[in-house]
């Protein structure tokens, strides 16, 4: 079975968590847009949703969803997402697409988190496939990224890349990242940093795998 089949399969299953008449949190990135072409059967059902990226947003609007700001709202019933990495204890590595800030803006107003992936994501310990996101400040990069080779990264600018909100990002590579807690925080105290793609201190509540045997829930 081929990845984005798996993709669609977690994506459908992740429906069943919509209730009716609430506004759903919306991540982004490839298995969010099955999602969002999921969530359009049921968009006679639902208030809208509030989305983590301009991208998402125009998904949705084109499935005649009404997209909310993150400001109208003062909690989520659910918000699904996707993931670069995600380990047993439900915590990830997110920001393949750029926009891990926003995405946890939304994930901190949720009242459910709800992570859907192909199994490549699930990893033993986080940052051993990919590369650990860090959005920052234009002005700060340079210190910023003296900053993570101190605590052994190494960071390489995305080049090209400007975020929704107006930020680069430096992807740091030859993190093993044993405690995505402490981590997390201590990079988010980087002056400079915005925020840090460890998911660990909002983790999500249920994985949805899509897998060649079918979608298999985790919670």
């Amino acid at each position: 079975m081929d990845q984005l089949t798996m993709k669609k399969q977690a994506a459908q299953a992740a429906l069943a968590y919509v209730k009716a008449d609430t506004i759903v949190g919306v991540g982004s990135g490839s298995t969010v847009n099955c999602f969002i072409d999921a969530l359009g059967t049921m968009k006679n059902q639902i208030k809208g949703a509030v989305a983590a990226s301009k991208h998402s947003e125009e998904l949705l609007r084109k499935q005649g969803i009404e997209v909310f700001s993150a400001n109208d709202v003062s909690s989520l019933d659910i918000y699904v997402d996707g993931a670069d990495e995600v380990n047993p204890q439900k915590m990830m590595i997110k920001g393949g697409g750029a926009a891990l800030t926003r995405e946890k803006i939304v994930a901190a107003l949720a009242k459910k988190f709800i992570c859907i992936v192909d199994s490549s994501k699930q990893v033993d310990v986080l940052g051993s496939t990919f590369a650990l996101p860090v959005e920052v400040i234009p002005m700060a990069r340079s210190q910023v990224a003296r900053k993570l080779v101190a605590l052994g990264g190494s960071p390489e600018y995305r080049e090209g890349v400007v975020t929704d909100n107006g930020n680069v990002i430096l992807d740091v590579y030859n993190f093993k990242i044993m405690n995505p807690v402490e981590m997390e925080k201590t990079l988010n105290n980087v002056a400079g940093v915005v925020t840090n793609g460890i998911f660990a201190l909002r983790a999500a509540d249920i994985i949805i795998v899509g897998t060649p045997d079918g979608s298999k829930i985790i919670e």
